[in-house]
Parts: C-alpha cells; structure tokens; sequence
C-alpha cells in the first residue's frame, strides 16, 4: 500500500443512476485519497461496473456528483443549475482518468506499440517517436518489451490485457479504473495482470478496482466497499470488510465467493 495524501482525490455524493424504470445506483457515497487503491466488491448487478461508468462519464448521473482532482465530472456549474459538457469537453476531462475494462478492445490491425501510441498522437498531439518511446518504456514496465511489434492476435488475453494498461497510462492519467480486468483471463494468466496492478499500486497510482479477485483485494487495496442492489452496503479497511464482516448480506456473498 502506498502513502495517502489526507484529501480526497475522488468524491462521490448520493450519486444516482436509473435505466429505464431500474434505478442501478441508489444515492452512492464514496472518497477516494489520492495513491489509495479501492476496492468495489459486490454481486453482478449491483452497480459497481455502473459506478466506475459514471466516474468517467461513460454514463451520465441521474442525480448526485462526481469530483475528481476537485472537478466536476461531466457537468459545469452555471447560475445555480448544472449544464453537461460538450463531447470536447468530456474528452479532456476524460484523459486524467484511465479505465481498463473485462474485454481488451485492442485495435486488431495496430501492433501493441501502435495500440499505445495512437491516443498520445492523436489527442495529445505528441510527436510520433516521442509516443512510440513512452509506448515502449510502458512496454516493458508491463513485461512485454518483447512484443512490441507482435498483433492482438498473436498475443495471450492475459497479454492483451497488459497492453490494454499500458495504453491507458500513455495517457498519464491522475486516476486508474479497473472494471473487472480480470474475469475474461484463463485462470492461469490472471495472475499476471494483477502482479502489473500490484506495482502499479505500489508506486502510488490511484486506482478503483472492481474485481473478485480477494487476495489482491486483501493484499493491495486501502479500502473495500461492498454494495449491493445499487447501494454501499459496507465500507472499510480490508481487514474489516474481508475478515470481520458487520453486514449479513457481505458475510453471505464472501462465504459464497470464497
């Protein structure tokens, strides 16, 4: 784990979402400090994918707010009422906050460093051999400085999913979301993706991770949530969440899960 910095860099407030006439989120509270990891744990459909959406406005929110970095996310005050960004607007605030989801979606005609270095070229106007150098630094920092010129094809999906991380921190990011990384993996090749969050985590990112995976959750996150039904059911440090459960409804789906 590493040092905190004692203000929060993430701030959720009673953050509503409804599809149709289903609400997912039901007034969610959560803070994240700034080099914390935390942990989204719950059953599907409990909103923990949905949450991690609206952080990165991915998803608009039905109610509440979302702060990164002190920032309104996706919305700006005007004259007491709050007016949703434009596309452009989004998108550079989009940049300060990576996200890797279950499925890679690796252009399949760009090789790994090409998959890198395409975000840094075409938003953030870097030179073409400037991003192909940070693409082959991030390369190597997830293990694969060997396959730099290897396609999605030709790579394992615990491999794709390690190019997928170092696409997202091209981007320099303030923020990583990690939306179960690990749940399209062969069992065999997931603990090579969570050995990247580990170090990851252990040079100060902030990330948020939803994942089933509660030996990385015992191991490397500051805080567990537990939600259930679109509500945080039970909130703490991994040692209370994970072995001294309050709730009946986190006792019963970490004896199900474990």
């Amino acid at each position: 784990m590493a040092d905190i910095d004692s203000d929060p860099l993430i701030r959720v407030r009673s953050v509503r979402k409804r599809f149709g006439s289903r609400e997912v989120l039901k007034g969610v509270d959560l803070e994240v400090k700034r080099g914390e990891v935390a942990v989204l744990l719950g059953p599907s459909g409990s909103g923990k994918s949905t949450l991690l959406r609206c952080i990165n406005h991915l998803e608009t929110v039905d109610g509440g707010r979302i702060e990164v970095g002190g920032h309104l996310v996706g919305y700006s005050p005007k004259k007491g009422k709050l007016y949703e960004m434009t596309p452009r607007q989004v998108a550079e605030q989009r940049r300060r906050i990576g996200m890797v989801f279950q499925r890679f979606n690796l252009f399949p005609h760009m090789t790994a460093l090409e998959n890198i270095a395409a975000a840094p070229m075409a938003v953030l106007g870097r030179p073409k051999r400037e991003a192909q150098e940070r693409a082959m630094q991030l390369l190597h920092r997830v293990g694969l400085g060997d396959w730099a010129g290897h396609y999605p094809g030709q790579l394992s999906g615990g491999q794709q999913q390690r190019v997928a991380i170092a696409r997202a921190l091209a981007m320099d990011p303030e923020v990583m979301l990690f939306d179960e990384p690990t749940s399209a993996l062969d069992p065999e090749l997931v603990g090579e993706v969570l050995a990247v969050m580990r170090e990851l985590a252990a040079s100060g990112m902030t990330m948020i991770v939803v994942t089933h995976e509660m030996g990385f959750a015992a191991e490397v996150a500051d805080q567990v949530t537990f939600m259930d039904d679109g509500s945080v059911v039970e909130w703490g440090s991994p040692g209370d969440v994970l072995a001294r459960p309050k709730n009946a409804r986190t006792r019963e789906f970490l004896q199900r899960v474990l």
